[in-house]
């Protein structure tokens, strides 16, 4: 009997240990279940999350900051009246349309129903505000509207903006981002640190010191019409690149905007996409077309032909920079060709043979009229500009290679400044910052760098200033370009690189430009 007891007692111990195994095994099984589901949702949060590393942060108000990636991730929060395609075309932004009444005179009127991102409505007000706060302080956008007289509010979608003097292409200017005046009206702008409201896609949501979010903005005007694949935008903020760099590696961040020409060496190849978009830094070889030697077509042509551009992006630059062949084929839609060299030594011999040219003991000689020329020019550089002198010394070295003296001055800053403002050189290496907009006036037009006249072109710059049709202005500018390959006023050589790196994840229809590198951001996603 005693010993059935214990037989059934250690049945119903079995049992218990039995069963709360099955409860434990349950259980567990459950929480992992719930720890998956968990997973997924992060994982898909995570997806829509784009996070973005950045140094030397300053201010998220655009008109304040001189952070580049700042003023390109500005683009995704603040709006301007018109902003620019990915080739530089003049697209609407806040603005439903614009017009030139005459030659200093423009009406711009806003799209209906704008909003900030607080509710209130953006009017003429904000823009006439946005001008005048431009003039009054120190902002990258301050060169926008150094040339506006006036600013006239029509009505309240309407402005009428009024120039101290005609500006070709003057529209290009307005790309700057229109701020609230409602909400500056007690703060002092230039020192203020709130973000300013958004009329953009997003807007931002929170900042501290080592970051700041932003979520998307439900009273951007593209609200319900237009989907963003990213719910939200995650800024990181890095004392220096390398830091920048470091974490793009680990996969911290998404992606980085750099001009390094070696990012390779500090984040590797694996894993990442690098997209190369050309920069607006030009430089070039500014003939002076009055001297009696350049005043000859066949002499510049034969110096065009004899320099070896390719040679010098790769000597110099370890081909980390882009060929030039044009003022503007930095990406504009005017300039549909690709840049190459023209370097010839047999072609550069021949257009000086055929234009009666001829080398004996080393120099080459024409005469006419009982007067002979020699073919001797100086170029002038500034000594205190390393890389310049080393490209100097490269086409100092092409030219006598096909018998062409030349006298190369490497005098100092002040000195190089003096030669490029009175224009007393035969041929000087210079460079510009082209700006967005097509006007080629620096390089073409009255009085222009290289003392260049071509009736035809002179007449076509005038007529461009009033043509707003794409189709039109490509017809002119083609004209342009044939003008201007024929008779070589100056060589453009190479012009900067920049480029966007980020990781494999991040895809969609990426095609970054000096503009913004966020162009078509409602085209990018995290997979």
């Amino acid at each position: 009997m005693k010993s059935n007891i214990i037989k059934y007692i250690f049945i119903i111990f079995a049992i218990f240990i039995i069963g709360f195994a099955i409860y434990k095994i349950g259980f567990s099984q459950g929480e992992g279940i719930i720890d998956e589901t968990n997973a997924i949702q992060t994982a898909q949060d995570k997806e829509s999350i784009l996070n973005i590393g950045i140094s030397d942060f300053d201010n998220i108000n655009p008109l304040i900051t001189k952070n580049k990636d700042i003023i390109s991730l500005s683009t995704l929060l603040y709006e301007p009246l018109l902003t620019l395609s990915d080739n530089y075309e003049i697209e609407l932004a806040l603005a439903s349309e614009w017009s030139k009444s005459n030659s200093k005179t423009y009406l711009v009127k806003l799209k209906d129903n704008l909003k900030w991102e607080d509710g209130t409505s953006v009017t003429g007000t904000d823009v006439k505000f946005t001008i005048e706060t431009l003039q009054e302080g120190e902002s990258v956008y301050s060169d926008n509207v150094q040339n506006i007289k006036s600013v006239e509010i029509i009505d309240e979608n309407t402005v009428r903006i009024n120039l101290k003097e005609e500006e070709p292409f003057f529209e290009y200017n307005l790309i700057f981002p229109i701020v609230s005046s409602t909400q500056f009206r007690n703060e002092d702008f230039y020192k203020s640190r709130i973000a300013p409201y958004a009329t953009g896609m997003y807007k931002v949501t929170l900042a501290t010191t080592e970051q700041m979010e932003l979520e998307q903005n439900e009273n951007w005007y593209g609200n319900g019409t237009t989907e963003r694949k990213i719910d939200k935008i995650v800024i990181n903020f890095y004392d220096t690149m390398g830091d920048a760099y470091n974490s793009l590696k680990i996969g911290n961040i998404d992606l980085i905007c750099t001009s390094i020409t070696n990012v390779e060496d500090y984040i590797g190849t694996i894993g990442f996409v690098t997209k190369e978009y050309k920069g607006r830094e030009l430089d070039f070889i500014s003939f002076n077309c009055e001297d009696n030697i350049l005043e000859n077509v066949e002499v510049r042509q034969a110096i065009n032909y004899a320099i070896n551009k390719n040679k010098i992006n790769s000597e110099v630059f370890d081909n980390n920079y882009y060929i030039s062949s044009f003022p503007i084929d930095y990406g504009s839609y005017l300039y549909d060709k690709e840049s190459t060299s023209s370097y010839n030594k047999e072609k550069a011999t021949e257009v000086l043979e055929d234009a009666g040219w001829e080398y004996s003991y080393g120099y080459w000689r024409k005469t006419e009229n009982y007067t002979t020329q020699y073919l001797n020019l100086n170029l002038v550089v500034d000594n205190s500009d390393e890389t310049r002198v080393k490209v100097a010394e490269l086409i100092e070295e092409q030219l006598e290679d096909i018998g062409i003296n030349v006298y190369l001055y490497r005098v100092s800053n002040s000195a190089y400044k003096n030669y490029l403002e009175n224009k007393n050189y035969d041929m000087i290496i210079t460079g510009v910052n082209n700006g967005y907009g097509p006007d080629l006036s620096y390089f073409l037009g009255e009085d222009n760098i290289s003392n260049y006249q071509n009736e035809e072109i002179t007449s076509i710059l005038e007529e461009v200033k009033n043509i707003s049709d794409p189709e039109l202005l490509k017809e002119k500018y083609n004209r342009i370009i044939e003008i201007y390959e024929q008779e070589v006023p100056s060589i453009c050589l190479y012009r900067n690189k920049n480029k966007l790196v980020y990781g494999i994840r991040l895809t969609g229809e990426v095609n970054p430009n000096n503009y913004t590198v966020y162009n078509n951001f409602e085209n990018w996603y995290r997979q």
